[in-house]
């Protein structure tokens, strides 16, 4: 009726062959002429195993570089003492400078006799790198998150321990370079820069108002061991006036600060002063190449022109918080980056075969309706749904 047995072919004709090794085939195959060739996806298999290598890439990655927390406690380590490291050049002479440190205890620092005074030229503090206006042209300069990189500030504070020296002067002797570091309380405080004879009683000269000259460079201002290579907000910072009587007050809101790539250490890091018996407050514990201690600190500034009864200067306000930020990274197992990487591999081999099954279903479907649009050969010989019809 439909021609089947005249083309010579039988139900035979759809089983395996016979004779020779055919025959003990245990898994007979298709014939070639009853498979259809699907949708090439060799494109699609390639953007799969890309997409495995960067999500893996990505894991290792994580994984070598460790996860960051920052965590705020209360501060449960007593400590009474607090280093205080200053480098800084006024454009006045080291002769007519008043130095002094007070703190909310009452005590009174003669800071001048602590700390260093080299005369130097202004001129020559211009030109050193990095040296801005707080506040304009920060853009650059890192901000909360670069200071969270633990392998930074570590590796920063492992480098040059010592105040650089004064270069030689070169021109005249028109300014003051004052630096070294101070052993004060650990409260609330004020540093300050006045002119001789302004501000505390004095025997001698009276100091010309036309030699008041506040402008200032401040190359470090720290609190805790001495560690110049970590940022500071009022590192390398540069303020000039063309008033003499001139004020500059700074305000410093001061928050004790661990950073351990060790979590281990963190209770007994937490619960050590930072001034053990018989050492200096900076010598402690934190000298771990796995932690350090010191403090960071915000910083607001407010400076005018004030009148002549009133003391012109440099002033240094700061207020220790009660609470401890501690910055602590850590790395999982070799085990949970194999886990995390056969979840991931997995994951994107199972949602990319969905995917492609969802795609060459639509296809197919697409195809259909569009086969169903153009007409088709149907049953019977029909075409386009008229029968054809034929005599012998």
């Amino acid at each position: 009726m439909n021609g089947f047995t005249e083309h010579g072919l039988d139900d035979e004709a759809f089983g395996a062959s016979k004779g020779g090794i055919a025959s003990f085939d245990a898994f007979p195959k298709t014939k070639k002429t009853y498979l259809t060739r699907g949708r090439d996806s060799s494109s699609f298999t390639v953007l799969l195993i890309l997409t495995c290598l960067y999500l893996a890439w990505s894991e290792i990655g994580r994984w070598f570089t460790g996860t960051t927390t920052q965590t705020f406690s209360v501060e449960k380590g007593v400590s009474h003492d607090m280093q205080i490291n200053i480098d800084i050049v006024v454009a006045m002479r080291c002769a007519d400078l008043h130095i002094n440190m007070q703190d909310a205890a009452g005590d009174r620092t003669l800071a001048g006799e602590m700390l260093r005074k080299d005369p130097t030229s202004w001129s020559q503090w211009q030109k050193v790198k990095g040296v801005h206006t707080l506040g304009v042209g920060e853009d650059g300069r890192p901000g909360w998150e670069e200071l969270w990189d633990v392998h930074d500030q570590l590796g920063a504070a492992r480098k040059r321990k010592k105040f650089p020296k004064t270069p030689r002067i070169k021109g005249p002797s028109d300014s003051c370079r004052i630096f070294g570091s101070l052993d004060g309380n650990k409260v609330q405080g004020d540093f300050h820069i006045t002119a001789r004879g302004h501000g505390y009683m004095e025997f001698g000269e009276h100091l010309d108002h036309t030699a008041f000259n506040f402008s200032h460079q401040i190359t470090e201002l720290s609190f805790g061991p001495y560690y110049p290579n970590l940022e500071n907000p009022l590192d390398n910072t540069i303020t000039t006036t063309e008033h003499h009587f001139y004020k500059y007050q700074y305000y410093l809101s001061i928050v004790p600060t661990i950073y351990t790539d060790d979590v281990s250490l963190l209770p007994l890091l937490q619960n050590v002063n930072d001034h053990p018996t018989g050492s200096h407050p900076a010598k402690s514990i934190f000298t771990s190449s796995h932690a350090i201690k010191t403090n960071q600190y915000a910083v607001t500034s407010q400076s005018h022109q004030i009148p002549e009864n009133y003391v012109p200067g440099i002033f240094v306000k700061f207020d220790i918080e009660p609470i401890t930020l501690t910055v602590a990274e850590e790395w999982g197992g070799f085990f949970p980056l194999v886990v995390r990487l056969v979840n991931v591999i997995s994951g994107v081999m199972v949602a990319g075969g969905w995917c492609w099954q969802m795609f060459d279903w639509g296809m197919e479907v697409w195809g259909r309706k569009t086969r169903s649009r153009g007409g088709s050969i149907g049953v019977l010989g029909a075409f386009g749904g008229k029968e054809k019809m034929s005599f012998d």
